[in-house]
């Protein structure tokens, strides 16, 4: 069985390269077709005629499909093997991609939402625990910040493919599946090097969740203001006065900042005995960034320029968080662990717009930054409170 560790020991210091890019491309490859996938579906119930409400219920399947698919991944990995179930979810997921084209009655992207987002769920979860197994313990976070950035630019990647291709007939639904079928190479290819699954975690998949708090509390804010900020800051600039290209621009610099400082904080987060100081600093940033953007709002180039640093602060959390959790567990308990931090990531993401949505009807537009500087300032006295009462963690 194992269990929570004091430090990283016992392990090989050196990269071992085929392995991580198995993990690292895979959920690449998934992440070029979400990018595609989410605005694809929205522009194309649009055209249908199907109301916003719909619309928004509909996407809302994506975070309750993983929600439920993050308990059950690690039961599935360990009856099956990580690398068999990751090419079973490869194939219902590319399906799942292709059928949104050919369900005619708008009730069928339901279903289609659930199996979709599930599987997808289950390759995240199960590469990053393939990745974090793998990472040799004292070069952890430099691995997950290539896993991180790389991700980004596979999500980035979507939009553009999107913007080129369009929203007509079959071929951006085509160019989805395929995307997510390529996730099948790699995997296969490193099929025998996947970590095993020999024994069942040792807790209740809730136990999870509380085990390393420090670590899943921080991709909980990281997935509410990622999701409510994403979505929301379009009409938060829009209605300080910036235009809509100048919003726009402001997400890129957003998403940049997500991407530039991946590596850079995971190499410090190597150097660091305690990665809860980083994740506390992290937050710290976060939340004076927050209670800045009120202050900026006539200051286009400032605006970037904190954003630029904020996002990086952001996406931190999630980098050093699942580096947190590398370095605290092992084996089954790592793979439930990893679940775990998954399914907070999706409650995250069903409660951030939510949250900020209600913020900003209630105290008006600045209400935005107040509700995003809420969930920073909540785990800020998370973090602390954790270094002071738990100065070591064994």
């Amino acid at each position: 069985m194992s269990q929570p560790m004091n430090g990283d020991t016992g392990h090989r210091e050196d990269i071992h390269w085929p392995s991580l890019f198995a993990a690292i491309s895979a959920i690449s490859a998934v992440g070029i077709a979400i990018g595609l996938g989410l605005p694809l579906l929205s522009i194309i119930l649009e055209k249908r005629g199907i109301s916003s409400t719909l619309i928004g219920l509909n996407s809302a399947m994506a975070g309750i499909a993983a929600m439920a698919a993050a308990p059950i991944t690690t039961k599935l990995a360990h009856s099956f093997g990580v690398a068999r179930t990751m090419l079973w979810a490869v194939l219902f997921a590319a399906i799942s991609a292709l059928g949104f084209y050919y369900a005619e009655a708008f009730w069928m992207w339901f279903p289609l939402r659930i199996v979709f987002h599930g599987t997808t769920t289950t390759l995240f979860i199960l590469s990053e625990f393939w990745i974090n197994a793998a990472a040799p313990p004292s070069r952890r976070g430099l691995v997950l910040g290539i896993y991180a950035t790389v991700l980004g630019i596979g999500f980035a990647s979507g939009p553009l493919l999107f913007s080129l291709i369009g929203s007509d007939g079959i071929l951006p639904f085509a160019v989805g599946a395929i995307a997510i079928l390529a996730a099948a190479i790699p995997i296969y290819i490193a099929r025998n090097e996947s970590p095993a699954l020999d024994e069942k975690p040792s807790r209740h998949f809730l136990r999870y969740i509380f085990l390393v708090p420090t670590a899943t509390a921080a991709v909980f804010v990281f997935g509410a203001v990622e999701a409510g900020g994403l979505s929301l800051f379009p009409i938060y600039a829009t209605r300080t006065g910036f235009t809509e290209s100048q919003a726009a621009l402001l997400l890129t610099a957003m998403g940049v900042g997500n991407m530039v400082f991946q590596i850079p904080l995971g190499m410090l987060s190597d150097k660091l005995k305690d990665r809860r100081l980083l994740l506390s600093l992290m937050a710290v940033i976060g939340l004076f960034g927050a209670l800045l953007l009120p202050l900026l709002t006539s200051n286009w180039i400032l605006m970037a320029v904190v954003l630029l640093f904020w996002g990086g602060s952001v996406s931190g959390l999630y980098t050093i968080g699942l580096s947190h959790l590398g370095s605290r567990l092992t084996g089954s308990d790592l793979a439930a662990a990893n679940a775990a931090f998954v399914f907070c990531y999706a409650v995250g993401t069903v409660a951030g717009p939510q949250a900020i949505g209600a913020a900003i009807d209630i105290s008006g537009n600045d209400g935005f930054a107040w509700a995003i500087a809420g969930f920073f300032a909540l785990y800020v006295l998370l973090s602390i409170g954790r270094l002071l009462f738990r100065p070591k963690e064994g």
